[in-house]
């Protein structure tokens, strides 16, 4: 890949000095010496400093961050999480698929060409030079949900094994309040979830219907997100072949290309797949699905150490905090290219990092405590799934994971705001915690944009482990002081970027609500 001039400079100074993380390992005497809010601000600062080059995984910048934080746990007299090692490596692929000739045609009662980008955009996880499905029928399968705990099975009455799965986005109750969560999105409607579902009825592949409303964003950003360089983790027993064969994103105007060459009513479809009772049906519409994949195969590594408990249980509690950001990218209006994260999420590792010097400054809790940081968390959460796949503690003796996710700047608040809640024993324990604060927790049941499964707890929750989202307060203790930096303005953008202003009297109070949740869930015997 050709560097530009910036890219040039920053990595020869990953390479060549190394003054900011030479000089920045905090010292066992500053440990003791520092506050709280010191620690908290000196490694947010520098885990978002311009010289870790907004710490992308598989870049030179992913060593000088995973080496940091180790070098950090290591200070902090932790013990290694994965057999003796601070790191957890495995293997990611990258891939991009074209199709051959410019799109997918498609011949049933008529003839038409599913045009790539404009009507289908597709991808694979395969690692494999070429995908060649011969003929493949499509099947309509409404939403291409198996949930049996709401009735609801759009698979039930049909075989869609080596066939192409289309799925509309969402659940059922982003049309009708009274199925499924209503508006709250429920797992079902995540896309990912499409893709799981199709794969375990033995379909090649799956293509998820878009919409703008039911998904939350416009289709610039299917494609933008999958032209090239898809992401997956990768097994290199399978190669992947066990995975889907495609993957991808339908427009409206693909699924009208669709019936038109089926010669059925589109409309009544999408009506009649949003009511309870729907059937799904094979569209009687072929064509060949023809990709030239190129792809690639690098390490990538999650960050862990353990404060070990001193009981006998072999259970332990998780602290997650992602290390991992963007990288270099795009400029914007200033011209700068660095997506630093300090917000996302140096402000959640350096969480983290405090809560793992609490814990390990005081008498050992009964329970194992894993502070995690896992890898690729923005690249579709795959450190943290591999992490549940291999995890240092079992998923069966897992208590929980607290996750840390964009937690500052954010300024004192009487209330916290929790997603996720009413799912376990969990709530019982942010009550009390913030009570002993003075505060209250606000359970926000509002999940319409899908936030509650779009990070790494959620593979957690995915394997029954007791998961929810802490988010700051929406009641400022001092009216006065508006938060100065809010989520849209820095979301993703290369102004995410620390600042000495930063206000950060919420973010410790949430820390300390954080931490305590975690002593009592390490020493309770239940």
């Amino acid at each position: 890949m050709k560097m530009n001039v910036k890219e040039w400079v920053m990595a020869v100074a990953v390479v060549a000095t190394g003054w900011v993380t030479a000089g920045a390992q905090i010292t066992p005497e500053r440990l003791r010496a520092d506050s709280d809010e010191q620690l908290l601000r000196e490694w947010t600062r520098v885990l978002s400093h311009d010289e870790f080059g907004g710490r992308k995984p598989m870049t030179p910048y992913e060593d000088k961050t995973v080496d940091y934080l180790a070098g950090q746990l290591e200070v902090m007299g932790l013990e290694p999480a994965f057999n003796g090692s601070w790191f957890q490596p495995f293997d990611i692929i990258s891939v991009t698929a074209k199709p051959a000739g410019g799109g997918f045609p498609v011949s049933g009662k008529r003839k038409s060409l599913l045009r790539y980008p404009d009507d289908v955009i597709t991808w694979t996880t395969r690692a494999t030079a070429k995908i060649d499905l011969k003929k493949a029928e499509y099947v309509f399968c409404g939403f291409g949900i198996n949930a049996p705990e709401y009735g609801w099975n759009d698979y039930e009455g049909i075989d869609v094994k080596g066939k192409i799965v289309v799925a509309m986005v969402n659940d059922p109750g982003f049309y009708d309040n009274s199925l499924f969560k209503g508006r709250n999105m429920t797992y079902y409607g995540r896309w990912t979830y499409k893709f799981e579902e199709a794969l375990r009825q033995g379909a090649a592949g799956c293509l998820v219907l878009h919409n703008a409303e039911a998904a939350s964003y416009g289709w610039h950003v299917c494609v933008n997100g999958h032209l090239s360089d898809n992401l997956g983790i990768y097994n290199p027993d399978t190669r992947n072949a066990d995975e889907l064969a495609v993957r991808g994103w339908l427009h409206e105007e693909g699924l009208k290309k669709l019936f038109l060459a089926a010669g059925m009513d589109m409309e009544r479809a999408l009506a009649d797949a949003k009511r309870p009772g729907f059937k799904s049906f094979a569209l009687n519409v072929r064509g060949d699905v023809k990709m030239n994949v190129a792809y690639g195969i690098k390490k990538t590594r999650n960050v862990g150490g353990i404060v070990r408990g001193s009981g006998q249980s072999g259970e332990a509690v998780v602290f997650c905090a992602h290390w991992d950001h963007l990288g270099i990218g795009k400029s914007d209006e200033r011209g700068d290219t660095i997506y630093n994260g300090a917000a996302d999420n140096a402000s959640g590792v350096a969480g983290a990092l405090l809560v793992a010097k609490k814990f390990n400054d005081m008498p050992r809790p009964r329970r194992d405590l894993i502070f995690l940081f896992p890898s690729s968390e923005e690249s579709g959460l795959f450190g943290s799934a591999y992490y549940c796949d291999h995890p240092a503690v079992p998923m069966s003796k897992t208590v929980a994971c607290l996750n840390f996710e964009s937690i500052g700047p954010a300024e004192l608040t009487r209330d916290v705001v929790i997603l996720g809640g009413g799912q376990s024993d969990l709530d019982r324990y942010y009550v009390a915690a913030a009570a002993a604060q003075g505060r209250y927790i606000y359970f926000d049941e509002d999940n319409s944009d899908g936030w509650f499964y779009r990070s790494d707890h959620y593979n957690f929750v995915k394997r029954g482990v007791p998961a929810v989202v802490l988010e700051n307060g929406l009641h400022p203790v001092d009216v006065s002081k508006p938060n100065k930096y809010p989520m849209p303005v820095w979301y993703h953008k290369p102004c995410d970027e620390y600042h000495d202003d930063w206000d950060v009297s919420g973010t410790l109070s949430n820390l300390n609500l954080i931490f305590s949740v975690g002593l009592s869930l390490s020493n309770n015997p239940r």
